[in-house]
């Protein structure tokens, strides 16, 4: 057998072996959208629906989350994520902004904060349920047309873990790379950009190999759990401060991750579109590190104590904003109340920063607390905006023609309505002449678009709930 044949064959195996890559991403940077899909529960104008993404500005979003059960991934909200049981079918509507943007890829990730790590610890320190779960990925995945998973583990070895879980990951990450391969679906964690839980959680050149790409969570750097005020993200260091506290920002999180192995081209800087608030023990000291008695109060949207998003600061003009040097970003205060968060000057900033340091793109956490309403005056999406625009230049979003809807039969253009429904407002509307079909409206300019679902025949649209029913309880159906 000749040199040439074996290289053939070789190469043939190879492609056998590697699926062609879901990462669909054509731009010179990533920009990682997270979603925190509980926002659908949230009142007003806090209420996020995955119609208020525009898949347009990201070039990946992650939707957060799904859980670990049974060492399996698992669905966490199925009313909201599944169309089964007349649920609100929010993955396959989050999947379908593939179809508006060929070029995005969706992940799930599968974690979060209130997930914990003792289960994982457990799964990933046993070779049998890591080939469950990791199996189990791969049918989550294609089942539900996602691209990829990201691992938002918090934290290896930390919160319950065990101090062989930082090895245990790279091998969990290892056999979910190899068995991710022939579908060619993208692996990505999120992870920690604080010193002490990096040193224990993270063989960083182990998860370099594996992994896609690294998102970087710079912010939650300091919070209400500390005695005195602390901005959400410095961007730098400040003299005065401890070697402890000047371990405390992105800059310092950032050289650590690529001095210890990262490659700087797979490090995604993350970026928080929401503040860290506190309750100030006097009111007349309200610069940075002044006395605090606990968290903010809770916003009207978010309704979480010690966190406001950017929705919520930059529509209340009572905030008396500064802005910090060598922090690189602002913070406001209004009577007892304090918040340090980004607006569009420093998220500009932090995206200066990382083009020069030549990181791989950019990524938020999270969308439903950008101004996604565009109430602030600054458009829809201040915040994604200045990243997409600034990394990847001006947002081209196509004109549908009406050739194209008829390809996408759930999008309806409604500039020439016809005589269907035709939206006049915000919200989800029945369909007068058909009960089982129902309608989502979102103003664009001057306009509306109109995305159509059904419930199936055997089911009816309450407009009270919002949700799929049976005919009988709806009157009229």
């Amino acid at each position: 057998m000749g040199l040439k044949t074996v290289c053939l064959l070789l190469l043939v195996v190879a492609l056998a072996v590697y699926g062609q890559s879901r990462d669909r991403n054509q731009k010179k940077y990533k920009v990682v959208c997270y979603l925190g899909s509980w926002a659908n529960y949230r009142g007003g104008d806090g209420k996020f629906l995955i119609e208020h993404i525009d898949p347009f500005l990201c070039t990946h979003v992650i939707y957060g989350f799904a859980k670990l059960a049974g060492n399996k991934i698992a669905v966490y909200d199925p009313y909201l994520d599944l169309k089964e049981n007349w649920g609100l079918g929010a993955f396959q509507r989050f999947n379908n902004l593939k179809k508006a943007n060929p070029q995005l890829s969706t992940l799930i990730a599968i974690g979060g904060w209130n997930e914990g790590s003792q289960k994982y610890s457990q799964m990933a320190g046993d070779p049998g349920a890591r080939a469950t779960f990791v199996k189990s990925c791969i049918d989550f995945c294609l089942k539900y047309d996602f691209d990829g998973l990201d691992m938002d583990w918090e934290y290896p070895a930390n919160r319950g873990g065990q101090p062989q879980d930082k090895q245990n990951f790279i091998t969990l990450l290892k056999e979910l790379k190899e068995a991710f391969a022939p579908h060619g679906l993208i692996l990505s964690a999120a992870v920690s950009a604080g010193r002490n839980t990096i040193d224990t959680a993270y063989d960083i050149p182990g998860m370099a190999k594996y992994l896609d790409f690294i998102n970087v969570m710079a912010y939650d750097l300091h919070g209400s759990w500390e005695k005195t005020t602390g901005h959400n993200a410095p961007l730098y260091e400040r003299p005065e401060e401890s070697d402890a506290e000047k371990m405390l920002n992105v800059d310092y999180a950032i050289n650590f991750w690529v001095k210890s192995g990262a490659p700087k081209n797979k490090v995604i800087l993350g970026m928080g579109t929401y503040g860290r608030s506190f309750t100030l023990a006097d009111a007349s000291k309200n610069g940075l590190g002044a006395p605090t008695t606990g968290p903010g109060k809770a916003g009207p949207l978010t309704k979480e104590p010690g966190m406001l998003g950017y929705n919520e600061i930059c529509r209340d003009s009572e905030w008396k904003e500064v802005f910090l040097s060598k922090v690189e970003a602002p913070y406001a205060a209004k009577g007892n109340q304090w918040v340090g968060y980004d607006n569009v000057k420093s998220i500009g900033i932090k995206v200066d920063y990382l083009i020069k340091e030549q990181l791989g793109g950019g990524m938020i956490w999270s969308l439903e607390t950008d101004d996604f309403r565009g109430k602030c005056g600054q458009g829809k999406y201040p915040l994604l905006t200045t990243i997409a625009t600034k990394l990847n230049g001006a947002v081209n979003r196509p004109t549908i023609s009406p050739d194209e809807v008829t390809k996408k039969p759930d999008v309806v253009v409604t500039s020439n309505p016809g005589t269907g429904f035709r939206c006049t407002k915000d919200g989800y509307f029945r369909d007068p002449q058909n009960c089982s079909i129902f309608y989502f409206c979102v103003k664009e300019g001057q306009d509306f678009a109109k995305h159509k679902y059904s419930c199936g025949e055997d089911a009816a649209f309450d407009e009270t709930t919002s949700t799929c029913t049976f005919k009988n309880q709806i009157p009229g159906c």
